[in-house]
């Protein structure tokens, strides 16, 4: 058996905490073997990237806090130690030049993820970081030892000076995070909270003239709320609901409400007008034009947003012009539920806080670090995923050297 000092760091999980973890911790000179479950690494971070690779965002570091909820306390903590600004330094310095979009959000010039993970996969190698696909983490040995299958079937055992845990939430099981973890870690005294879908899109029930003939639309620059919660922005149909910045930004909400009983959304399909303005235009309608001609003709309601009017009133919409424009304003819709695991963006839930100590090591098994969305935390998109994923692995990686530096002397 090698000497202690001769053995690796060993981290699970080829996403971009665990690569970020493994490039803080070759850099200092640790000896790093990075074990994936799939054929190849960063695919959710690929798929995150395929609209735009949003890293972070540019507004103040008191404010960036804030977006994290109830966790914004701990998840503070982990920003302090990584903030936004050095992690695009840390862009910068793969020679990812970035820029900041209108919204405040930052992404590399590139746009793309992928020329980012190309170059970030060549550091990683000139640093000797070895990295194994097709290697699915099944626990720990008796003796500790990390166990591995490989696509074969076969199982091995592996010692290492300290291990990180870095297996995403359980969205998007196919690309790798399927919350399999928590099986392992339960059974072993690790505390954590159910993983749920956030981020998530929601179900309406649509009828079926809706789901055929609308599903893929985008309803432009609308507002939904809930309660006193508002989000603004574009709105994708789906056959089952609706999908976008707007309902994602409301999801976490939205889950507890429904937790409690059923819920609607209200929808302000025209937010930069009042009510009284809309009316106005509609007032000028000739006699006999139907209504849908009216509103497509003095106030441009598209054809999906006119069939949303429909079904929130089961195909009776009002005749008065000011009765239109409130409906216009207040479209009501109830949701059935929220989207699953297999589609959400992020996971809500994880190993609990109480779990961890300072350094996101486990507090029931001394050496063992855990990252990114396997922690119980949640965010909004808009770079709060990302930037805490990265900060999270930052902190544990600092506990990591930390640890072996302790356990050396």
């Amino acid at each position: 058996m090698a000497e202690a000092s001769q053995l690796p760091i060993i981290i699970i999980g080829a996403g971009p905490s665990g690569l970020f973890a493994s490039d803080f911790l070759a850099s200092k000179g640790h000896r790093v073997v990075v074990f994936e479950a799939m054929t190849s690494v960063g695919r959710k971070f690929l798929m995150a990237g395929r609209g735009g690779l949003n890293l972070t965002h540019s507004e103040e570091l008191g404010v960036f806090k804030t977006r994290y909820g109830a966790a914004s306390t701990w998840t503070g903590q982990w920003l302090d130690q990584f903030t936004p600004a050095d992690l695009q330094a840390w862009a910068n310095g793969l020679d990812q030049e970035l820029f900041v979009g209108s919204s405040g959000r930052i992404f590399p010039k590139a746009f793309k993820a992928s020329p980012l993970l190309r170059a970030w996969l060549r550091r990683l190698e000139t640093l000797e970081v070895k990295i194994i696909t097709g290697a699915r983490w099944i626990g720990f040995s008796k003796a500790g030892e990390v166990q591995i299958r490989d696509r074969d079937g076969n199982v091995t055992s592996h010692a290492s000076r300290a291990t990180l845990l870095a297996l995403g939430g359980a969205s998007w099981p196919k690309l790798g995070s399927d919350g399999v973890w928590t099986t392992i870690l339960a059974p072993m005294g690790v505390e954590i909270t159910p993983l749920q879908a956030s981020n998530c899109g929601i179900h309406l029930g649509w009828n079926a003239y809706v789901s055929g003939q609308f599903g893929g639309a985008i309803l432009k620059n609308v507002a939904i709320s809930c309660g006193h919660t508002k989000a603004r922005g574009d709105v994708v149909i789906t056959q089952m609901g609706l999908e976008g910045g707007p309902i994602y930004a409301l999801s976490g909400w939205l889950r507890e409400v429904l937790a409690a009983g059923p819920c609607s959304i209200e929808i302000d399909l025209r937010p930069d007008q009042s009510p009284e303005a809309l009316a106005t235009k509609l007032v000028r309608a000739k006699a006999g034009q139907s209504l849908s001609t009216a509103l497509k003709s003095h106030l441009r309601m598209t054809s999906p947003a006119i069939a949303l009017m429909r079904e929130a009133t089961q195909n009776k919409l009002p005749n008065s012009a000011m009765g239109l424009a409130r409906l216009i304003k207040t479209l009501p819709l109830k949701v059935t539920g929220l989207a699953g695991l297999e589609r959400a963006i992020s996971t809500a839930g994880g190993v609990a806080q109480a779990s961890v100590d300072h350094h996101l090591m486990l507090k029931k098994v001394p050496g063992v670090f855990v990252a990114g969305e396997m922690l119980d935390w949640d965010a909004p998109t808009g770079g709060y995923l990302l930037q805490a994923c990265f900060s999270s692995a930052a902190l544990a990686a600092k506990g990591i050297d930390d640890w072996i530096v302790k356990s050396a002397s």
